[in-house]
């Protein structure tokens, strides 16, 4: 049986949108290269309609070169899950709708798939996901930097206990933090 992680890089202070165009987090080859193998390995990606439509105008353009390694052809190849009430299919970038509730739905996908389904944006989806107690680890990649503005992670979503199961720190101040929601 599958497990479902949502996966989400964020500032220290839980800001997940850059403040100003030029603004991101910081990009060291440490971290980002465990980041994007986390995402190579999983056996699917899930996202809400927001997330894939900004992805799927990008990826499917990317390669596999030097600088990506061969990244872009397995997450292009890879299923790709879609909660919406707009889209209706078929979709591209071998991207599927999520059929009926998620509470049956997901469930059903996790019985399909041996590995991870990852859940990528922190959005509307996401906080669904967890307020169903449908997500299986948190994975947050925490950068060092403090945002003045924007959404914060998983603001109105609570409480949920949490259980560390692992912390990776990088020589870039980045620090990869695990958990899994506690049961109760």
């Amino acid at each position: 049986m599958g497990k479902l992680i949502v996966h989400n890089a964020m500032s220290v202070n839980a800001a997940f949108e850059s403040p100003t165009p030029d603004a991101w987090l910081v990009l060291d080859n440490d971290s980002s290269d465990d980041g994007l193998d986390q995402l190579v390995l999983a056996d699917a990606l899930m996202m809400g309609r927001p997330v894939y439509e900004g992805l799927s105008k990008v990826w499917p353009q990317l390669t596999d070169d030097p600088a990506m390694g061969r990244s872009a052809g397995r997450i292009n190849a890879m299923p790709k899950y879609v909660a919406s009430r707009k889209l209706t299919g078929p979709l591209e970038w071998n991207a599927t709708l999520i059929e009926g509730e998620l509470d049956r739905a997901v469930p059903a996908l996790k019985e399909r798939h041996s590995g991870n389904l990852v859940v990528t944006g922190c959005g509307e989806f996401a906080h669904t996901l967890t307020r169903l107690g449908l997500v299986d680890e948190f994975w947050f990649w925490v950068h060092p930097h403090l945002w003045a503005d924007g959404p914060r992670i998983f603001d109105g979503v609570g409480p949920v206990p949490l259980r560390l199961v692992s912390a990776t720190p990088y020589r870039s101040g980045v620090v990869w933090l695990r958990y899994r929601p506690e049961a109760g």
